[in-house]
């Protein structure tokens, strides 16, 4: 049977860049280490307009169950998405960071869910933040991937 356009498990640290939505993740990550050293998938997700800070706010106050109900992509697509910023990251040296996502505002501190099915792996994929290690800010043109600097993209085998 023929792909119906889901290619989660296709992508891989030689194809990443090929995807399309790879451009759109480099451009939001670069917007947040401009103003900071963390990036958090949350924070990509608004920056690429698939979040509203509105409705990620009102997950934050558990007034959504889950994340991903306010999340305007698919979940095969969101996936794939998540796999991206991970290599992506990798590539800027970035450091993961498992981070604690706990309810604000008044009440008993909960933890939030990201994921209607409460998968592990799936909830550590979007708690995990990058971090750049560095000490001085964070340049785009000094941190990109080799072979990405000029705007020229190595040959992968």
């Amino acid at each position: 049977m023929r792909s119906l356009g889901l290619r989660t498990s296709n992508v891989s640290l030689a194809t990443y860049r090929d995807d399309a939505l790879y451009p759109r993740i480099v451009r939001a990550v670069a917007a947040i280490l401009e103003s900071g050293k963390v990036v958090a998938p949350a924070d990509v997700l608004v920056g690429m307009g698939l979040l509203a800070p509105a409705q990620l706010d009102d997950w934050r106050r558990g007034r959504i169950p889950h994340l991903e109900r306010a999340i305007d992509c698919n979940l095969s697509r969101l996936g794939r998405l998540l796999r991206i910023l991970r290599f992506h990251a990798h590539d800027l040296k970035l450091k993961p960071s498992v981070t604690a996502y706990m309810r604000v505002g008044k009440g008993p501190k909960q933890r939030l869910r990201f994921s209607k099915s409460g998968d592990v792996k799936l909830e550590e994929a979007y708690s995990t933040h990058f971090i750049w290690p560095g000490k001085d800010p964070w340049k785009p043109s000094e941190n990109r991937p080799a072979g990405e600097r000029h705007g020229t993209a190595q040959a992968r085998p």
